[in-house]
């Protein structure tokens, strides 16, 4: 927020991360923060309920000192830069804390003890309403430069009513009362705009609006910072975009982060096309996350805005383009408007000197120990630039196998899995976000029980892999077995080696053959096993650890248009892509994802014109990713140069689902998940079949299922053929005119592979629409990321409260009592708690029927996590053979409601900011994906 009173020119008042905390009390004082006076509080609490006995007692000690450890974290979490925080904010926190540690009596005595308090306050104010009014001569700011100006009322609201203006059901005065709870005489410039924006994130539970107006204001502030940095000689009250993108790209160059190149474009063209009213479409949680991860910065301060992000990647995307200035004003459109949103490399490294722009890497690990620690030193180096990782373990041997050049026994493939996990925590993308990896092994393995407890927190500490995900490979030819109750062996690769090399009839001829070896004692190491019994530990562990997620091996290879060029081994990080890997080739994707909320028109249709020329403007981006991009290693250039593949995605499918008004548990949601997305493939296909006709076909396509007319939904076929019928129930529909695309596409195509549904975690929060294909979590809820902590409100659901007067303070202490759900609220209409049903009251099933009918139309993967509220083992066991027999190729997580209830928050009058946070996933807070988006 630009101060209220601009006299003087104003320096960097950025905060340090290790910047004191501190407390306004009700007086006005502001004093440092004392975690030990939280909890000298909560034992007081204690000792009002239980007695005096309870100041001996080892338990209340030990809760106080690990609650008040809690509510300290959360508060340093909010305020990382440091600042002031009030000290009814404090208590707040206190009284949640209490609530979910299930100290319900004494978190009843402290509300009442609070309230009481305040009646007490109120009182004396009556009392004193009498006595003469002393007019205040308002508060003293300081400036940044040690000179001090005078603010009152009248000029602490003008930026508020900049904020607010335009927005509906949102109090300017309101909000002010609760901005200067924060506000005291002298008070800094950066410790005032701490304090809009605090105050008014603090109101967003009450009206969703609210968070664009904090947004505005973290804008103001962020843009006299930028303004400054960029032009540190002119007046930051006086600039526009059009003045400062120039200064800025050189300033970018200046300090080595900004490809020099940039400065050859025609910059005032540029910075002409830029729409500054397009800054205004942030909710708060979109605008801080850029503020916090994405802007370019000198000494963490910014000096990149959000429009000139996107203008500098549309730039990046844009310099082999022949018309450079127009290619980049149509990428600045549609990531600019929301239309389509590049994955966060991209964000993070288009238009610099170092341009790693892809989004995920793919690697096969060979059995020898320079094979495996090169491509340990591969993950660092491709983590190192914002990359995450998917390595395929199945060709080092397992436990017991003979090492020929030691003539001793092999430790198997976890030791090797730890220093791998080790790795990935050590290199964590220059602290912009976790390295991130995860570790696929086929079911065949020797070694598979053992990996299946990686992620347990029991056993032997050095064979474990807490940070590391893994993901279990299987061929069909397991599930079958587990239908049919058989035996399933286990094997050392280094004694059937051609197992991972081979899928469909091939591999089950070459399994059965190495069974025979065993059966007649020509193999040394190998195991029979229950399949049924496997799969049983299989998904014990998946509920138990979260791991290990359970992927297809045989659907992923089948329906790989590049199946005559190699084998896909394994898949991501975060289970969506599918490519072919090899000791010569690292798999590379580049990612993006269209906005389907900005795709459809007022009727709540699909706006197929404006999708096509989405789609299409998007693959040429996500082709040019390819030529522009920065490879830290040879093979990964050698593999993406060959086969150009890229994956469009897609987001905000819960958000259309709402304006539709089609629960996500019905058939409706199933036909429009198959209406929108066969939409989707087929104009990314036209697009890449275009581009070929410009560019040329990608060097690999003769031979590939494209060359052959074969497009993903034909590719259902190769599946179906290997599959009894009973176990390959996919809807076959079609609406488009595919026999017309599929000649054109005979011609050639420029990408091998062209869709691909990542998770889309930060970009759908840059964005402010619903993650990927998610359903929503809750409808009222607390957010934590790396950017701190946001009240997530469901803006549609409060829209038709509103229509139906139903939207008060009643029902928002019943949403925070319920934890964001609907369905004990006796009021709220049965339509209403059958479309706004949240993640963990849709039955599981429709999210599988929804991503079958997705997955026909994709030729690489989708990432699928699964809810269950009350996981068990024949409802597991039901919904992954269902998500197998519907056709799926991988799913990612299972989000399983933690074994503790739910946490009830509190509420009273003036006081609406304690929302519930999110609870334990299968032993994972809030699992997201931030290295594919």
């Amino acid at each position: 927020m630009a101060p209220p009173v601009q006299a003087v020119q104003t320096q960097s008042t950025q905060t340090s991360s290790t910047a004191q905390l501190m407390v306004v009390r009700r007086n006005g004082d502001v004093v440092p923060f004392d975690p030990e006076r939280i909890e000298r509080a909560i034992k007081k609490a204690f000792i009002a309920v239980e007695g005096t006995e309870a100041s001996a007692s080892n338990r209340v000690h030990n809760v106080a000192r690990d609650l008040a450890e809690r509510v300290t974290n959360v508060l340093r979490r909010r305020m990382s830069r440091g600042g002031i925080v009030h000290i009814e904010d404090i208590q707040d926190q206190v009284e949640l804390a209490l609530m979910r540690a299930s100290e319900h009596k004494i978190a009843r005595a402290y509300v009442l003890y609070r309230e009481a308090r305040i009646r007490e306050r109120q009182e004396l104010a009556q009392g004193q309403a009498e006595a003469p009014v002393v007019e205040t001569p308002g508060v003293r700011m300081v400036r940044p430069d040690g000179s001090e100006v005078v603010l009152n009322d009248a000029q602490l609201m003008q930026p508020i009513q900049r904020a607010c203006a335009g927005l509906d059901d949102v109090d300017p005065s309101l909000l002010l009362g609760e901005i200067k709870k924060n506000v005291f005489d002298g008070i800094s410039q950066h410790e005032l705009e701490e304090a809009f924006v605090m105050g008014t994130r603090a109101m967003v539970e009450r009206e969703p609006n609210y968070s664009y107006v904090a947004a505005r204001l973290l804008l103001d502030s962020l843009k006299e910072e930028a303004f400054r940095t960029a032009l540190p000689q002119a007046d930051p009250s006086e600039q526009t975009y059009a003045s400062y993108f120039a200064s800025y790209v050189r300033r970018g160059i200046e300090v080595d982060q900004l490809d020099p190149r940039l400065a050859e474009f025609d910059l005032e063209r540029l910075a002409q096309a830029i729409d500054p009213e397009r800054d205004r479409q942030f909710a708060y949680l979109g605008l801080q996350t850029l503020y916090d991860r994405y802007l370019l910065h000198i000494d963490d301060q910014r000096y990149e805005l959000p429009q000139a992000m996107f203008m500098r990647v549309a730039m990046g995307l844009a310099l082999n383009e022949i018309d450079r200035e127009e290619r980049a004003i149509e990428f600045y459109g549609v990531l600019s408007r929301f239309d389509f949103m590049c994955s966060t490399p991209t964000l993070f490294n288009a238009g610099t000197r170092r341009p790693q722009l892809s989004s995920c890497f793919l690697t096969t690990i060979s059995d020898d120990l320079e094979g495996i620690f090169g491509s340990i030193k591969d993950n660092a180096m491709l983590a190192k630039f914002s990359g995450g990782l998917g390595n395929d373990w199945t060709r080092v041997r397992g436990m017991g196998a003979r090492i020929k050049g030691t003539n001793g026994q092999s430790q198997g493939v976890v030791p090797f899995m730890k220093v791998a996990n080790d790795t990935a925590v050590a290199v964590n993308q220059g602290g912009k976000r976790k390295g991130a990896v995860c570790a696929y092994l086929e079911t065949w393995h020797v070694d598979i029980e053992e990996f299946l407890e990686l992620r347990k927190n029991t056993g032997d500490d050095r064979r474990r892999t807490h940070d590391m995900n893994t993901a279990n490979w299987i061929p069909d030819l397991f599930m079958q077995r587990v239908h049919e109750d058989a035996m399933w062996t286990l094997f050392s690769p280094d004694e059937c080696a051609q197992l991972h090399e081979l899928s469909g009839a091939a591999f089950v001829e070459a399994y059965e053959a190495c069974e025979q070896k065993a059966a007649r004692g020509e193999l040394r190491i190998h195991k029979q096993i229950r399949a049924v019994d496997l799969w049983r530990k299989i998904l014990s562990m998946l509920f138990e650890t979260g791991h290990p997620w359970i992927t297809f091996k045989d659907p992923c290879n089948l329906r790989s248009p590049q199946q005559h060029a190699g084998v896909v081994h394994s898949s991501n990080l975060c289970t969506e892509i599918t490519l072919n890997t090899s000791d010569d080739e690292v798999a590379v994707c580049n990612l993006g994802s269209v906005n389907l909320v900005r795709h459809l028109t007022q009727q709540g249709e699909i706006d197929r014109e404006k999708l096509e020329g989405t789609v299409r403007t998007a693959m040429r981006m996500l082709d040019n990713v390819i030529d522009i991009n920065h490879y830290t290693v040879p093979a990964a250039r050698h593999s993406n140069l060959r086969h150009r593949p890229v994956g469009m995605g897609i987001m905000g499918f819960q958000d259309a689902l709402f304006i539709k008004r089609l629960p996500y548990g019905s058939a409706g949601a199933v036909e429009f998940a198959d209406e929108y997305m066969e939409q989707v493939s087929f104009y990314a296909i036209q697009a890449s079949a275009e581009l070929a006709q410009e560019r040329g076909a990608y060097r690999s396509f003769q031979g590939s299922l494209w060359s052959q007319g074969i497009l993903p939904i034909d590719s259902l076929d190769k599946v179906a053929e290997l599959r009894a019928p009973e176990h390959f129930t996919v809807d076959r529909t079609q609406r488009l005119d595919w026999d017309g695309l599929r000649a054109k596409v005979m011609q050639g195509m420029r990408n091998s592979n062209c869709l691909a549904i990542a998770p889309t975690a930060t970009i759908a929060n840059i964005t402010g629409v619903s993650q990927s294909i998610e359903p929503i979590y809750k409808n009222l809820f607390a957010k934590s990321n790396l950017s701190g902590e946001f009240t997530i409100v469901n803006d549609y659901l409060v829209q038709d409260l509103k229509a139906r007067g139903m939207w008060d303070e009643v029902m928002i202490h019943d949403l925070k009592y319920f934890d964001g759900s609907l369905q004990e609220i006796e009021r709220v209409p049965e339509e209403l708690k059958e479309l706004y049903a949240s993640a963990f009251e849709i039955d599981p099933s429709w999210l599988v029927r929804c991503a079958s009918r997705r997955q026909k139309w994709i030729d690489q993967a989708q990432s699928l996590n699964l809810y269950m509220a009350e996981p068990s083992g024949p409802k597991l066991d039901r919904l992954y053979r269902l998500a197998w027999t519907t056709g799926l190729k991988t799913t990612y997580y299972l989000r399983a409601m933690g074994a503790s209830h739910a946490e009830k928050s509190t509420i009273r009058t003036g006081r609406l900011n304690a929302v519930e946070s999110s609870p334990k996933v299968c032993s994972i807070l809030d699992p997201e994906c931030e290295a594919c988006q």
